[in-house]
């Protein structure tokens, strides 16, 4: 018969795995680094999983496949409370094991270390000076919430609420040894590199930026050429949203140096 189905774009797909939580079906799993369809007869076509695909990979279309059957849905989910399987995400959860797939809050992973929170801390004061002999404060985090990659948040999550965001490179954290009292303190922190990770965020940023109310943007970025694509990609998803919000560039030299502000 012919009717509506997921079609997955491989050359977009980065395995997230944020489709297979987002399908109730269970139709779709990560399968060597990639989303795949299981059965055409577990696959509704109403696209749940298609706005939650942050690379845009996932589209409904219509052609000859295999009817729904809610039954067959039915005993393939009740088959999956338990399975083992390793995943391609590369964190210390893909180890082979036994994997819940009752907790919405995890991502196709299985590694508890997905699941969304937020890190209750104080108020912090303005922050203090940092001398060369080290900072003026006792050490302390300033991560705000959990997941803090890109790849990895919800785009409505409480912790955006009100939010002073910081969008960073992965390498300013190792180039900038105040980070967290200068950058962090009091931002909700995303973190990503856009050549590592091979993705254009401005789809993702986008959705943040439109579906809550943040109150400013800095982008920390390395000075070398590869890290203007996280700029380029607030910038973007700055003028996709709409919103004129306060915001600025911060780059960081390879030496630890602050290069412009």
């Amino acid at each position: 018969m012919k009717r509506s189905i997921v079609r997955i774009d491989e050359e977009k797909c980065t395995g997230c795995g944020i489709c297979v939580t987002a399908c109730q079906e269970g139709a779709l799993r990560i399968i060597d680094g990639k989303a795949k369809l299981v059965s055409e007869s577990y696959c509704d076509g109403l696209g749940a999983c298609l706005p939650e695909c942050p690379a845009g990979a996932i589209e409904i279309e219509e052609r000859e496949a295999d009817a729904f059957d809610e039954e067959a849905v039915k005993k393939h989910l009740a088959g999956q409370n338990h399975i083992t399987e390793q995943f391609a995400c590369g964190c210390a959860g893909t180890q082979e094991r036994l994997i819940q797939r009752t907790d919405p809050g995890l991502l196709a992973c299985g590694c508890s270390g997905t699941h969304e929170r937020i890190i209750e801390r104080a108020e912090a004061p303005p922050a203090p000076a940092y001398t060369a002999t080290g900072p003026a404060a006792l050490d302390v985090s300033q991560l705000r919430q959990w997941p803090c990659q890109i790849k990895l948040v919800g785009v409505n999550t409480p912790y955006f609420d009100q939010a002073n965001l910081l969008v960073a490179a992965d390498c300013t954290a190792y180039a900038y040894a105040n980070i967290h009292n200068q950058f962090m303190r009091n931002k909700i922190t995303l973190i990503g590199c856009p050549k590592l990770d091979n993705v254009d965020y401005t789809e993702k940023l986008t959705a943040i930026l439109k579906g809550n109310d943040i109150k400013s943007i800095t982008v920390l970025r390395m000075g070398v050429p590869c890290c203007a694509g996280m700029a380029n990609a607030v910038k973007q998803a700055l003028i996709n949203s709409g919103k004129m919000l306060p915001w600025q560039i911060v780059t960081i030299t390879t030496d630890g140096k602050i290069l412009e502000e």
